[in-house]
């Protein structure tokens, strides 16, 4: 089994529309939505729902009351100001247990708290690997790590995953790109697209991740493009392909219409070349 994960040093680029290409593409595959902060494959995929579990990822200070003698411990060593007249501040608590540790009473306990949902569901391009992380909540990338771990029932059925990655630097993207066999960077011709595609390029390299580049919305900006493109011959990068502004593919999405359509527009073609190419590095003959 080979795992794919599509990336990106920032958001905005177009990586869910490359995954969820691709992903048609492949036409039977197991697919993962790593980005668990803002997921949205599941708005090209239409999955039907099979399960739903909660997702423990952190620790919250639970107080009872009947055993508290308003001491004032807990509050004088809480460094996050969670505590306050004696009362916990749920948004404010990261579940440190330093105020469990000092309360002389045992008035105070850590509890597991819920931060999102795991869910699996079937697609008609294969079984979907998804979450909600809840609005507010840390352990997203604890929770990427258990979105990767579901599809493990599923690896007897199909040769290839398809991740679509977490925008980013930070330990969800880890998470997402950690043991892949290959990633994908997408960017765009911009500043910040590069110095993003730079810091990704940076993470990939550093965990031994073979990548590929390719440029969404190239012809927005050819000189930009033209640089993004020297600095990944310098680097020693494969770019794979570009990709043309297209507004199709937004009519696509906002329509609600099949994968396939997007892979009917000028974009969608220019991303079965790139596909081709992508498939070579990962099934090689």
């Amino acid at each position: 089994m080979r795992q794919l994960v599509i990336v990106s040093g920032k958001g905005g680029t177009g990586k869910t529309t490359v995954a969820g290409a691709f992903i048609a593409l492949a036409w039977r595959s197991i697919c993962v939505d790593a980005d668990v902060d803002a997921p949205n494959l599941h708005l090209l995929l239409h999955p039907k729902l099979l399960e739903e579990e909660e997702f423990q990822g952190a620790k919250i200070v639970v107080k009872d009351e009947e055993k508290c003698t308003e001491c004032g411990k807990c509050e004088e060593y809480c460094r996050f100001q969670a505590i306050k007249d004696l009362k916990i501040d749920p948004f404010r608590c990261e579940g440190c247990g330093v105020c469990v540790y000092v309360c002389p009473e045992g008035a105070l306990k850590l509890e597991d708290e819920v931060t999102g949902y795991t869910m699996l569901s079937r697609t008609r391009y294969g079984p979907f690997s998804h979450a909600r992380l809840k609005i507010g909540a840390e352990a997203s990338g604890k929770l990427v790590t258990q979105v990767r771990k579901n599809i493990e029932r599923f690896t007897y059925q199909e040769e290839l995953v398809i991740i679509d990655g977490c925008p980013g630097i930070g330990c969800p993207v880890i998470a997402s790109i950690s043991g892949t066999d290959l990633a994908l960077a997408v960017t765009e011709p911009s500043v910040s697209g590069l110095h993003d595609l730079q810091r990704i390029l940076g993470v990939t390299r550093h965990f031994g991740i073979k990548s590929l580049v390719c440029i969404n919305k190239y012809d927005l900006c050819p000189e930009m493009s033209e640089e993004i493109e020297d600095y990944c011959t310098r680097e020693g990068v494969e770019m794979v392909g570009k990709i043309p502004f297209d507004p199709e593919v937004l009519e696509v999405v906002r329509q609600e219409r099949p994968l396939e359509d997007l892979l009917e527009t000028k974009a969608g073609k220019a991303i079965e070349g790139i596909w081709e190419t992508v498939k070579n590095h990962l099934f090689p003959v």
